[in-house]
């Protein structure tokens, strides 16, 4: 929800969410106090303006300025370079000036100016950016008195039809307050990401919103304001936050000096349960997730999880596809013991994994350079778990992937591009960077592309 031009707003509203028969929702409620219906005409003219006293003076806007570098379209060769900018929202979350908002609204960006609720305004820079919850973590410079903070609520007691606040700084107009309720928890499969596990609200959320706060009415911060689904770019009461509970984990890893945020896994995958298999199974609705595959040697095989189980839940929170599994077990520490719910043979039962690091190296600079055969000229590395999540492929597939292609290399001319994965040469696996060393013309190749398979001979 970047705010440099209508076509780019338009293209990442789009992007970011998706259609909207595509998403999903767990089916699972969070636990929580009881609600009330105003039952009074007084009740109905209660105000927002005390949660909002609370809350308003730590959420901030935020300008950045950067410079891209422009390709000529037809050739692709460097064009020259432009200035890029963006207007966004954050959350001061620490009083020494520790600021989260997403990913996007700094990314690529150089110069970045936090402006306060009560007009300061401090440079910082950035601590963690973590591409894939669209969350960053800001330093602010210069901070010499402890700054207003939003407390960071991941109890995940919400419900849906719950009040909440969207606060945030939208088309740049300066802080800007609006409400509605939470329309659905644990929104999963929106294209946002693939680790995701969305707050849906239909509170306003519009382009400079992104990274700002969704409130609840305990004044406290349940989620980072991050993409709606739009048509024009601009709300349709259909806005996307991300939970508290990934968010606190980035923050977490940032003040404790990591760079990255390092996720765990369990070790397996799978699809969601099917109406009809739901039926087959005797199941009185489909709700679950089928594991397909169990790595060897890794967490879920070694907890004793088999092909064919159903997860249902993950330390009692509800699982029906793999986005709420890997949001799940991502929030988690390296390390963690989790309890898994599974279905096996119709009955349930209740396994502990320990979740751990991805196993391998996600370092694409150990890329080694192709010299001779037809894929001379090819930086290419051999894919394991942690490099293809990294990549934000199937951390399960196997091949030698390509880093990238030196200009006017044999490889360059068969058409062989950077994030292509080497799968087969004449009908057999590919598992090692030796076997594409010399590979004369004339072999058949199969590659994947963005999900594509694509066969054919090198000549």
């Amino acid at each position: 929800m970047k705010t440099s031009s209508v076509a780019l707003l338009l293209a990442l509203s789009l992007a970011a969410c998706g259609q909207a028969g595509d998403t999903s929702a767990q089916d699972g409620v969070f636990a929580g106090a009881e609600r009330v219906v105003p039952g009074d005409a007084l009740s109905m003219k209660a105000s927002f303006a005390p949660v909002v006293r609370e809350a308003a003076p730590a959420v901030v806007n935020i300008s950045a300025r950067g410079v891209q570098r422009v390709r000529d379209p037809f050739w692709g060769l460097p064009a020259g370079q432009r200035q890029t900018a963006s207007v966004g929202s954050g959350v001061i979350v620490r009083p020494n000036g520790v600021v989260v908002t997403n990913n996007h609204v700094i990314q690529g960006m150089s110069e970045i100016r936090v402006i306060l609720n009560d007009r300061r305004e401090f440079p910082a820079r950035v601590v963690l950016a973590d591409e894939r919850s669209d969350i960053a973590v800001l330093q602010l410079q210069g901070v010499d008195e402890a700054l207003p903070v939003l407390r960071i609520d991941d109890q995940e007691e919400q419900q849906v039809g719950d009040l909440v606040l969207a606060i945030g700084n939208p088309f740049g107009v300066g802080q800007t307050v609006t409400n509605g309720i939470i329309s659905a928890l644990n929104r999963t499969e929106t294209g946002i990401s693939d680790s995701g596990s969305f707050i849906q609200t239909d509170a306003a959320i519009n382009p400079g919103n992104s990274g700002g706060a969704l409130v609840d009415m305990d004044g406290d911060l349940i989620g980072i304001n991050t993409a709606i689904f739009s048509r024009t770019g601009t709300s349709s009461g259909v806005g996307f936050a991300v939970p508290a509970t990934m968010v606190k984990r980035v923050v977490d890893s940032a003040v404790g000096g990591a760079s990255a945020v390092i996720r765990p896994w369990l070790g397996v995958r799978g699809e969601s349960l099917s109406a009809d298999a739901a039926r087959s199974l005797g199941l009185d609705r489909p709700q679950g997730l089928v594991i397909t595959d169990v790595y060897g040697g890794g967490p879920g095989d070694r907890a004793g999880l088999e092909t064919g189980d159903i997860i249902t839940a993950v330390d009692g929170a509800e699982v029906n596809d793999q986005g709420g599994l890997n949001f799940r077990v991502g929030t988690r520490e390296p390390g963690s013991a989790v309890e898994v719910t599974v279905l096996r043979d119709g009955q349930p039962r209740t396994l502990r994994a320990r979740v751990e690091r991805l196993p391998g190296e996600a370092d694409v600079e150990r890329a080694v350079t192709l010299s001779r055969g037809v894929f001379a000229g090819a930086r290419v590395l051999a894919l394991n778990p942690a490099l293809a999540d990294s990549l934000g492929g199937n951390p399960f597939a196997s091949g030698v992937i390509v880093a990238g292609v030196e200009r006017g290399g044999y490889a360059q001319r068969t058409g062989l591009r950077g994030g292509d994965i080497i799968l087969l040469l004449n009908g057999r696996q590919v598992t090692a960077v030796d076997q594409l060393a010399a590979v004369p013309p004339g072999v058949e190749v199969t590659i994947e592309r963005r999900g594509q398979r694509l066969t054919g001979v090198v000549r």
